[in-house]
C-alpha cells in the first residue's frame, strides 16, 4: 500500500490554493442583465450545482476519522505548545458530563467526519448544508452578511461568495486549480493520490464557492481533543468537479483553519465527497465520540516541515 506523508498532502493543498489565486480568481457575483432589470439572485447566478446528497470518501487520515484516535495522537496537525497542553488534558467523560459532546462536530471538524451531506437551497440567498454526523446544520449566506447576534454556536455564521475569473460576467466559469505541469489532483496526496477521480484536463472546469465562518464556539479538529479556538479563522473552498466518464460526480472541499492560539501554522485538509442518487442512506445520528482504543497513548510526533 502506498503511504502518503501528511505534510505532502498539506503542501499540495496549499499549492493548489495559491495557484488558484494566481490564475487569478476573484469573487464576483453575476452582472445584472441588460435593460436595467434586477441583478440575478445568488441561486440563479450559481456557476455550479451543489445540491444533493454527498457521501464522504475516506482514503486518507483513516485512523483519525473513522475512529477516535488515542489521546496524544495529533500526527500531521501543526499544533503548538498551548494546543498540545489542551489536547493532553482531553477527557471524554468530562466532555460528556458537561454536555459538550458536539465539540468534535463543530465547524472546524465537521467536514472530516465520516458521513453524508445534504445540500439544499433554504432560499435564493442561502445554501443549507445538513450533516447526518452529529445532526448538524450550516447555513451559507450568499446575500447580505448575517449579523452576529446571540451566543456563539457550533457552526457559527458563514458568509459565502461565488468565485469567478475576472471579466466572466455571466459566461461559463473556469476556476483554475493547477499549473503548467497539469492540474493538481483533488483530495489528499497530490497527483495520482487515492480517494478521488483521476486528474484530467477537465479538472479546471466549473466554479468554486468560498466560505468564511466566524462567531463559532471552540471545538476539536479531531475527536481526541485537538483544539481550535473561537477566534480561529476558518475558510473553505467548495468545488464540484466535472462529471466523470462513468457518470460519477465529486465534491472537493478544502478547509483552512488558521488559529495562532493553538496552531503554529494554518491547518489544511482536503476532503472528497461523492454524489449519491437519493437520500436512501441518510441516517442522522447525535453527537457522540466513541472512547479511544485502550493501551498506552501514541507518541506525539511534531509535523514534518513543508517542502520549500
Amino acid at each position: 500500500m502506498i503511504r502518503i506523508r501528511a505534510a505532502h498532502v498539506r503542501h499540495v493543498v496549499r499549492l493548489a490554493l495559491v495557484l488558484a489565486g494566481a490564475a487569478p480568481l476573484t469573487a464576483t457575483l453575476a452582472q445584472p442583465p441588460a435593460g436595467g432589470s434586477a441583478p440575478a439572485s445568488p441561486r440563479s447566478a450559481a456557476p455550479i450545482d451543489l445540491a444533493g446528497y454527498w457521501v464522504a470518501l475516506v482514503r486518507e487520515d483513516w485512523r483519525h476519522r473513522m475512529a477516535t484516535p488515542r489521546k496524544g495522537d495529533y500526527e500531521s496537525v501543526p499544533i503548538n505548545a498551548e494546543g498540545r497542553r489542551i489536547a493532553e488534558g482531553w477527557d471524554l467523560n468530562a466532555d460528556n458530563a458537561a454536555n459538550l459532546q458536539c465539540k468534535a462536530f463543530g465547524v472546524g471538524g465537521i467536514m472530516r467526519q465520516p458521513g453524508r451531506l445534504h445540500i439544499t437551497w433554504a432560499d435564493d440567498d442561502t445554501l443549507r448544508v445538513d450533516f447526518d454526523a452529529g445532526t448538524q446544520t450550516r447555513l451559507l449566506e450568499l446575500g447580505a452578511p448575517p449579523a452576529a447576534t446571540g451566543a456563539k454556536t457550533w457552526q457559527g455564521l458563514s458568509r459565502a461568495e461565488w468565485l469567478r475569473p475576472p471579466g466572466a460576467g455571466n459566461a461559463p466559469v473556469r476556476a483554475q486549480i493547477g499549473n503548467n505541469t497539469g492540474p493538481i489532483a483533488p483530495g489528499g496526496g497530490g497527483r495520482g493520490q487515492r480517494g478521488g477521480p483521476a486528474p484530467s484536463a477537465a479538472l479546471n472546469e466549473g466554479g468554486s464557492l468560498k466560505v468564511v465562518t466566524t462567531n463559532f464556539r471552540e471545538g476539536y479538529l479531531r475527536k481526541n481533543g485537538v483544539p481550535y479556538s473561537e477566534n480561529a479563522t476558518i475558510t473553505e473552498y467548495f468545488h464540484r468537479l466535472p462529471e466523470q466518464p462513468g457518470g460519477d460526480l465529486w465534491l472537493h472541499v478544502v478547509t483552512i483553519v488558521d488559529d495562532p492560539k493553538y496552531l503554529s501554522e494554518p491547518f489544511y485538509t482536503s476532503t472528497m465527497f461523492k454524489r449519491e442518487p437519493s437520500g436512501g442512506k441518510w441516517s442522522p445520528t447525535q453527537c457522540r465520540t466513541a472512547p479511544p482504543p485502550a493501551g498506552e497513548p501514541s507518541v506525539a510526533r511534531a509535523p514534518e516541515p513543508l517542502p520549500r
